[in-house]
Parts: structure tokens; sequence; C-alpha cells
């Protein structure tokens, strides 16, 4: 493989995935739509969150809806890396994946091309997001669009590798709902994308706690938040960088002919 090749994959692909989402015209749509009812509507019952004993109710409700955006924005890069997993599970019943996979390049050179696509379309849905917020008043630095989009890339990658991985075992279309049950919105609710973690510990939810805190999606959103005001959660930033790795590792061989699920269900 040469520098020429790795490009015209990495543009094939990207453009490929690209024109399917702007050919699916609700895609965007319902991406902007979902976060924006949590920021409006959810935040406007959790204001109690900041304490509306101590602080009035409006400003409790703005300074809510501050601490829930870089949640929501890590809520789009969730479900748009579901979402590309979704494709993939499309692209193998209707033989596409089995054409890519075949092509005289290495395996994980492909898989990492169609992450990378999945990431281009993240980070454009979150800046749209973004946009949003800024329109309806949401104190977010403008410096922050700069400063994040390290956080927003590399959150991008982890949980895009995520889908990839559960694309390896999902072996049907109608299997991607339960994938969500069991998988999106356990990530999502027991996650710091609400609700501060110091909460749960002080109202005795320990296990909660404890669990949101292995929970790779609660240091994507903690990474984001941190670097929206330009700074750096470490920890955080180590726990994306393993995830990353070990997602993408454990995808790139389930869909290895000689050693991954894919095969294996395939001659069952």
């Amino acid at each position: 493989m040469n520098l020429q090749h790795a490009v015209n994959v990495f543009s094939a692909l990207t453009a490929r995935e690209s024109n399917k989402f702007f050919r699916q015209k609700g895609r965007l749509f319902s991406a902007l739509v979902r976060p924006a009812l949590w920021l409006f509507v959810f935040a406007a019952g959790f204001q109690n969150v900041f304490g509306v004993a101590v602080i009035p109710p409006y400003e409790a409700y703005i300074e809510y809806e501050v601490y829930i955006t870089p949640g929501l924005l890590s809520m789009v890069i969730l479900f748009n890396g579901m979402q590309s997993s979704l494709s993939m599970v499309y692209d193998r019943e209707m033989g596409l994946m089995r054409l890519l996979l075949t092509a005289p390049l290495p395996r994980w050179y492909i898989l990492f091309c169609k992450l990378l696509a999945g990431v281009v379309l993240s980070i454009l849905q979150v800046y749209c997001f973004l946009i949003v917020c800024w329109g309806f008043d949401v104190d977010i630095p403008v410096q922050g669009v700069i400063t994040a989009f390290p956080a927003l890339f590399l959150a991008s990658m982890m949980l895009g590798a995520l889908g990839l991985l559960l694309s390896v075992s999902v072996k049907q279309l109608e299997n991607f709902a339960g994938m969500m049950n069991f998988v999106i919105f356990p990530m999502f609710f027991i996650s710091p994308a609400l609700y501060p973690l110091w909460k749960l510990e002080e109202a005795g939810a320990e296990v909660v706690y404890q669990l949101a805190q292995i929970n790779p999606f609660s240091h994507a959103v903690e990474l984001i938040r941190f670097s929206l005001y330009g700074q750096l959660n470490v920890t955080s930033l180590y726990v994306v960088l393993a995830g990353f790795t070990v997602f993408f590792y454990l995808a790139v061989l389930g869909y290895d002919p000689q050693k991954g699920v894919v095969s294996k269900r395939k001659n069952s």
C-alpha cells in the first residue's frame, strides 16, 4: 500500500458516507432535535440539580443547560457511532463489506478509514448542535470550539470503534433495537452527561456511581467538558485512548476471516 492508495481509499469511503448522510435529509434533523429536546425540555425539569433554594430558578435552569451541553455533544457522537455500526451491518447483509474487505489493502486500514468517515460526520453534527446552543444563549465559550476539537475527535474515535466492534456481533438489522436498549441507553444514563457523579454518591447510589466511574462514555463526556474551557482531564484522556485501542483492535480481529466472529458465523 502506497500513500496514493491510502488517500484514495479514505477519500472514497468518506465521500460514500457523506453522500449517504446528505441523501437522508432527516438524519441531520433528528441528530439535532434529539439533544435539543434534552437541552430545552429535560433541563427545565432537572434544574434542581444545582439547588433552586440557593440559585433563582431561571439562573439554575441556565446553569444546568451549560452543565449538560457537553453530555449532549457526547450523545450526538454516541448515536452517530451506533448509526455507523448499523450501516456496517447493512453493508454486510448486502455483500458490500465483503467486497470492500477483499480489496488489496490491509484490513485494519480499510476499517480505520470507515471509522474516520464516521468521525467526520460526528464532528459535523456536533458543531451544528453547538450553533443551535448558541442560538438559544447557552453560554459556551467561543474559544471552546477550537480547544474542544481534539477531545471531540478522540471521543468520536473511541465511540465509533465501539460501534464498529458491536457491528461484528449484530447479525441482522432487526437486532439494532436491542443494542440501543442494552448498550446506548445504559452508557448514556450511567454517566455524568445529565448530572454530576457526586450527586449520585451523595444520594447513596454507590453501585451506579461505581459503574459510572468505569463507563468509558463517562470519560468521553468529561474529556469534552474540560476541553470546552481550555482544560485537560488527563485521566479521561488515557481512558478514551485506551478504550479506542481496545475496541478497534477487537473489531479488526472480529472482521479477520481467520480469527473473527464474522467468518465463524458464516461457516456455522
